[in-house]
């Protein structure tokens, strides 16, 4: 008999025999991440589960359950959550302080596919709010003409690890990541090609996955011109070292409960939204009956016929319960991740909510501005540059503008001297009075300049008149 949960129920491997075995923490955390995978593959990707999150009644048709099936929507709560929240985390720039000019210009593509710093972090966010953690590979082609670009991986390409304690610090020794590489294969086709990265201090291999064995070989292998492996990792739901749960699995529970309670109340609506043609006193030896816009029925004395429908009193419970998981979904994305509901509350309450529940969140920028800080390290190492600098990432999760009595405010400080003019601008670009492209140093240095040109300008159109005067009156005392 099928059951979903076989699926959850494997046997765990005790050690790794081949280089594409996955440890024991790869094989804990596994479990956790299938449901969040295929919510984030949306409705084709449950569809194609079909009975693991779909289950088929008792006695019920397999057609009737594979028409149920492709009438079966899965609202993507999960998904916009995710996004939302990462959103969130990139609302402002990431801040470089003292990043050497190559690094910065660099860091436009960071990941050599096009993607600024912003949106690679945007990305690696999602991954880091999925899974529980993510990690970045600073990796640099062998040729001298190859500058480093930034790859991060998820959870299930992180095959396995190993650590040893170095100079108070625990570093990786061992590194072991799933990849998929596409090479040409004829005139136009392409061809996808599993490997397994291995990296130690200073070294690496590369082994490929075989077509026809399925076997992996060593297919490459060299040094690295860093004496470490160059690999950072951020956490959101830290269990152990490489070790995390998805820290919105709860909210994939639901959304898969949101998509079964749907799915049975839009099976019974198209039931019983087309009315059914009931015939009453007909003998049950006659023959099969039509009925239709050009015909007629005879009944006999006592017969009768009538639609039957149904009056819907039952649905209201079922659209009252995917109500309700809507709002705990709400509840949980917001007031338990992020700290804020979406229901109508006071400022205090707010204040409050958002003091204990930012700290997901606040955990999650804090993970991510120090992985930039290691990455923008290991990046500047393969430059030999000592300008490795540093980031900062957004907190400010939710819009927070100045009001006019807190502007007021500020401009009052600053006419009487207690705060200066860079403080000032300050505030006021944080509390969103000013664009995002708005550069305080830059508008400091042309308002002294502006300054200076206003503090001449007024003299000189001063002088001017004052000679033109004394040129007149001596023309009229000639």
């Amino acid at each position: 008999m099928y059951s979903g949960y076989n699926y959850y129920k494997r046997e765990k491997a005790g050690s790794e025999t081949f280089v594409d075995d996955p440890n024991i923490a790869w094989q804990n955390q596994e479990p956790h991440w299938i449901l969040i995978e295929a919510l984030m593959g949306g409705t084709f990707e449950m569809r194609s589960k079909h009975r693991r999150y779909l289950p088929q009644e008792p006695r019920e048709l397999d057609d009737s359950y594979d028409n149920r099936l492709a009438r079966s929507v899965c609202p993507p709560y999960y998904q916009r959550l995710e996004r939302m929240l990462a959103g969130m985390l990139t609302r402002k720039p990431v801040r470089l302080n003292d990043v050497a000019d190559v690094i910065r210009e660099q860091l436009f593509d960071v990941d050599l596919q096009g993607n600024d710093l912003n949106i690679w972090t945007y990305e690696t966010t999602r991954k880091v709010i999925r899974y529980g953690h993510c990690g970045v590979l600073v990796d640099a082609p062998a040729d001298a003409n190859g500058r480093p670009y930034w790859v991060t991986y998820t959870p299930r390409e992180i095959l396995g690890w190993r650590t040893e304690l170095k100079e108070g610090q625990q570093k990786f020794s061992q590194l072991r990541l799933l990849e998929k590489v596409f090479e040409p294969d004829g005139l136009y086709g392409e061809k996808e090609i599993e490997q397994v990265r291995v990296l130690t201090p200073g070294q690496f291999e590369i082994h490929r996955k075989d077509s026809e064995t399925g076997d992996y070989k060593l297919f490459d292998e060299g040094s690295t011109s860093l004496s470490e492996i160059p690999f950072s990792v951020a956490y959101s739901n830290r269990v152990n070292l490489m070790e995390s749960r998805p820290p919105m699995e709860d909210i994939a529970e639901l959304n898969l409960k949101a998509y079964q309670v749907q799915s049975d109340l839009d099976n019974q609506l198209h039931i019983s939204a087309v009315p059914m043609l009931a015939f009453y006193g007909f003998p049950q030896s006659s023959e099969e009956v039509s009925a239709g816009p050009g015909e007629a029925i005879a009944f006999p004395a006592e017969g009768r016929a009538e639609y039957i429908e149904s009056k819907g009193t039952s649905y209201k419970a079922q659209f009252d319960r995917l109500h309700q998981l809507e709002a705990q979904i709400n509840e949980l994305g917001l007031a338990a991740v992020l700290g804020q509901k979406l229901s109508a509350e006071t400022a205090e309450a707010k204040k409050i909510d958002r003091s204990q529940g930012d700290s997901t969140m606040q955990v999650v920028a804090q993970q991510v501005q120090d992985l930039i800080d290691n990455s923008l390290q290991f990046h500047a190492q393969y430059l030999n540059n000592n300008q490795a600098g540093s980031s900062f990432v957004n907190r400010d999760f939710l819009a927070s503008r100045l009001d006019p009595q807190e502007i007021g405010s500020l401009l009052q400080l600053f006419t009487s001297g207690t705060i200066t003019q860079e403080t000032l601008l300050k505030q006021l670009h944080e509390g969103e009075v000013l664009g995002d492209e708005f550069d305080v140093e830059e508008e400091l240095e042309a308002t002294q300049m502006g300054g200076l040109i206003e503090m001449e300008q007024p003299q000189k159109e001063v002088e001017e008149p004052e000679a033109e005067e004394l040129e007149a009156e001596d023309n009229q005392a000639a």
